[in-house]
């Protein structure tokens, strides 16, 4: 294990996205923000309380999951993907780093960006609604969990993708229709059969429940999302190591 090399890489992939601080956190703490805004104070006064918690309080684990998710995926996919587009891959395959280096590398700094966009939406979500954050551990476990999955997923993408219209297939027609079909802004267990059952196919779902179970203590399901994320961890892992280590699509 080269824990120089993966440092290095690590501080590369934070000082990247920390060099646009406006595209890279301001932007989506913004989109998200507006978010909270629009459906809530909106929406709030017409929904009421969902299973006795306020609307507006409701839906803040759903949004601090979408910063996480969305930022992790796009900042491993296209930090990775610039790389190949570049040509700067070649100067990490010489480099005295192995799959592993590669993606704890890649992934760990997407996971930064991902958690700091999150941790900035909560803050800006307890101007309006106030600290709410009943079991600390489950929480940051389930943000953890969450950052690193799409982190590995958007790693994969940037790995398989060799157009640019690629790389943004799996925001725009996977990610896009999973999150807002998957309880950000309401519940599914209100929605009438069969929508519920088939809403409860969508993984995002079991996710966004379980970190509102740990920020607000509602009961919604939180050992199936943590043994999703666990699975999809391991498995998403599995391929993009793979793929690192026989270099599909990095070398000519």
């Amino acid at each position: 294990m080269n824990v120089i090399g993966t440092r290095t890489l690590l501080k590369k992939e934070v000082r990247r996205f920390l060099r646009v601080p406006g595209q890279t956190v301001l932007q989506p703490l913004i989109s998200t923000t507006l978010y909270f805004v629009v459906f809530g104070f909106t929406l709030g006064g017409r929904q009421g309380d969902v299973n006795g918690i306020p609307y507006v309080t409701y839906i803040v684990p759903g949004l601090v999951f979408l910063g996480v998710a969305n930022n992790a995926f796009l900042n491993s996919s296209s930090s990775f993907f610039i790389t190949k587009i570049q040509g700067t891959i070649v100067d990490l395959l010489v480099a005295p780093l192995g799959p592993t280096e590669l993606l704890l590398g890649f992934v760990l700094g997407a996971m930064v960006r991902g958690l700091l966009v999150g941790l900035l939406t909560w803050v800006a979500a307890l101007v309006f609604t106030g600290p709410h954050l009943v079991h600390v551990a489950s929480t940051v476990l389930f943000l953890a969990l969450s950052a690193w999955v799409f982190a590995v997923l958007g790693l994969v993408a940037g790995i398989w993708a060799e157009k640019f219209e690629q790389i943004n297939f799996f925001p725009t027609f996977l990610m896009l229709p999973l999150t807002f079909l998957g309880g950000v802004f309401y519940s599914v267990h209100a929605l009438p059969e069969p929508f519920r059952t088939i809403s409860l196919v969508n993984p995002v779902v079991h996710m966004v429940e379980g970190l509102r179970a740990g920020m607000l203590g509602l009961d919604e399901g939180a050992p199936l999302g943590l043994a999703l994320l666990g699975t999809l961890a391991l498995a998403a892992t599995a391929v993009a190591h793979r793929m690192l280590a026989t270099g599909y699509r990095m070398k000519s």
